[in-house]
């Protein structure tokens, strides 16, 4: 692209932008109190100018040269004042610090192929969450998914922290929301039972910069875990199985390591598979139970098991079956072919439950930490439709939610720090097993 090609692009866009402040001005004066009220004083102090215009300006009504002068005024005075409430319109439609994160934002390497950097037009606070501010930009045609690929540039330059990115109104727009950084997560929030969501089958995960994140098993039915050793997956999973349990499901656990993960607390309160042929013979019992709940649903009609609980004489509890290494129990890497048989068939019976869980209250709870897309079979990981995931490389996070954000987001050194495939950041509940 020629200079000259670059400098009318540049031009036209100092245009748009004076006429959207100018827009922007007017909504002001319309809207805020505040600004009317500056209206009014304005308008008082450009009459009274009006009104002493020859005293003020020294002019002798006894010249010759009065009537000239006097034209100028008359002239020069209304003008000025337009001029000056044109001004006036475009200072209060320019949002404070709009040059300097222009500036900001072209050392980040946010612009378009005319170099332009995006132009803030506006920064307001969220209604829905007062701690959000909302930075508005004119794109300049910058897509969303390069804003994203920048976040991290984008918040050392502003000095902020991004809790997402949207398209603005018939985009138009880009809506960046982010708090400063200053308000960052903190690095530990203890779990109290006071937290526990009234709603029938939320669970809470823990606090974003917008309040706590949660999850409702009977919508969403359910979660795949992601992250690397010490990144407090595992605290996260109990978290939501101690929430379980307080709602009163049935809850199933996978543990293969000797009970190191899940100490006897766990094995009084729910049932516990450890070995592979106690866990295929349990999910077989799943599916069995899956298949009865069909037919007691079709035979009163019920669509879910909301529906069924509240015409049926005896209600059902929802079943929660939970593995902390999904991708170790499924590895058939050196096995033998009776093993792999008996791995095929715990994988066919996830899958199931993975389909067809949801509306019979079943829901599946998996994690792992291995960075290994094989293992994880499609059919399994196409239903997690929740997504969560801690400290991780580009590779698992990428297995968890099909992009690298937790890599990217997540720092290295974090534990309990964890992103959601919506791109929320939250910090994880922490818990004493004693709380069970």
């Amino acid at each position: 692209m020629t200079s000259s090609a670059r400098e009318m692009i540049s031009q036209r866009t100092r245009v748009r932008h004076l006429l959207r402040r100018f827009a922007v001005g007017v909504k002001e004066i319309q809207t805020v109190p505040r600004r009317r009220t500056q209206v009014k004083v304005y308008l008082v102090g450009t009459m009274l100018i009006w009104g002493l215009r020859c005293q003020l300006f020294g002019v002798d009504t006894s010249s010759p040269l009065y009537p000239v002068t006097n034209t100028i005024l008359f002239l020069l005075v209304p003008l000025c004042a337009m001029i000056g409430f044109v001004l006036f319109l475009l200072y209060i439609g320019t949002p404070q610090g709009s040059r300097e994160a222009g500036e900001a934002l072209l050392k980040v390497g946010l612009v378009n192929h005319a170099g332009e950097a995006p132009v803030l037009v506006s920064k307001t606070r969220d209604k829905q969450f007062p701690e959000l501010t909302i930075w508005e930009f004119d794109p300049c045609g910058i897509p969303l998914s390069e804003w994203e690929d920048k976040q991290s540039g984008i918040e050392t330059a502003l000095h902020i922290i991004i809790a997402g990115f949207t398209w603005g109104a018939r985009r138009e727009t880009v809506r960046v929301y982010a708090v400063p950084s200053a308000n960052e997560l903190p690095d530990m929030l203890f779990w109290k039972e006071s937290y526990l969501s009234p709603k029938s089958f939320v669970l809470v995960l823990g606090e974003s910069y917008t309040g706590p994140v949660t999850v409702n098993l009977a919508h969403i039915p359910h979660i795949l875990l992601g992250g690397s050793t010490g990144s407090g997956k595992s605290v996260l999973l109990k978290l939501l199985l101690l929430q379980a349990l307080h709602k009163g499901a049935e809850v199933y656990i996978a543990d293969f390591k000797g009970g190191v993960d899940f100490p006897d607390v766990w094995h009084e309160k729910c049932r516990m598979c450890f070995t592979e042929e106690d866990l295929r013979d349990t999910l077989d019992r799943l599916v069995e139970d899956l298949e009865h709940r069909k037919s007691a649903f079709k035979a009163l009609g019920c669509p879910n098991i909301d529906a069924y609980n509240e015409t049926a004489e005896q209600p059902i509890q929802r079943i929660v079956f939970a593995c902390d290494e999904v991708a170790e129990v499924l590895d058939k890497t050196g096995a033998d072919s009776e093993r792999k048989k008996l791995l095929a068939q715990i994988e066919n019976r996830l899958s199931t439950i993975a389909r067809q869980g949801r509306a019979f209250g079943i829901h599946l709870i998996l994690a792992t930490q291995r960075p290994d897309a094989t293992v994880i079979p499609g059919q399994i990981k196409n239903n997690m439709d929740f997504r969560v995931c801690g400290r991780a490389d580009n590779v698992l996070s990428q297995i968890i939610l099909d992009n690298t954000s937790a890599a990217e987001q997540i720092p290295k050194n974090a534990r309990g720090r964890f992103i959601t495939g919506d791109g929320t950041v939250f910090q994880a509940y922490l818990f004493d097993e004693g709380q069970l």
